[in-house]
């Protein structure tokens, strides 16, 4: 089963290396993974994706716990959470008529044309795996020059938040 994991960790150097030393050291893989500054300089928040079933998964955070750097961790499984990644994909973009559709799809979907040359568009998009996954089904295979996606981010709806 896929598990997306947030975790406050220091801010320091080897902190990620740690997090990913665990995952390596114990072969278990990494879907995605994203991390920033939060709004205390000193911590950071790394989300990842894993996927293992319901011991697997009691035993990451398990060995999570343990390390030095990490604060708190939350799985987002557990709640009712909100997840999303970001989308940047360069087209082809030749011919008004196909400059049109892709304008449109770009409409449907919710994203937002960034960059317009003469030959390509850069597109962005914000949602959740299965939202840019179809889009990028959509748009096709030999329309496309270049995708770059984030990886998922996740915060817990409600009340109840991962704070240091």
């Amino acid at each position: 089963m896929r598990h997306t994991i947030s975790i406050l960790l220091e801010n320091e150097a080897g902190a990620l290396s740690r997090v990913a030393g665990l995952f390596s050291a114990r072969a278990y893989n990494i879907e995605s993974l994203s991390v920033a500054p939060t709004e205390d300089p000193t911590v950071s928040r790394l989300t990842l994706v894993t996927r293992g079933s319901a011991e697997v998964i009691e035993q990451i955070t398990k060995q999570l716990n343990k390390l030095v750097d990490v604060i708190r961790l939350i799985d987002l499984n557990e709640g009712s959470a909100i997840e999303r990644e970001l989308l940047l994909m360069k087209v082809r973009a030749i011919g008004g008529e196909q400059r049109e559709e892709i304008a449109r799809l770009v409409a449907i979907y919710g994203g937002s044309i960034v960059d317009v040359t003469e030959s390509s568009y850069i597109v962005e998009m914000t949602g959740d795996a299965i939202k840019l996954d179809a889009f990028v089904e959509v748009i096709g295979a030999k329309r496309i020059m270049e995708v770059v996606r984030s990886g998922a981010l996740g915060i817990l709806r409600g009340t109840k938040a991962l704070r240091a």
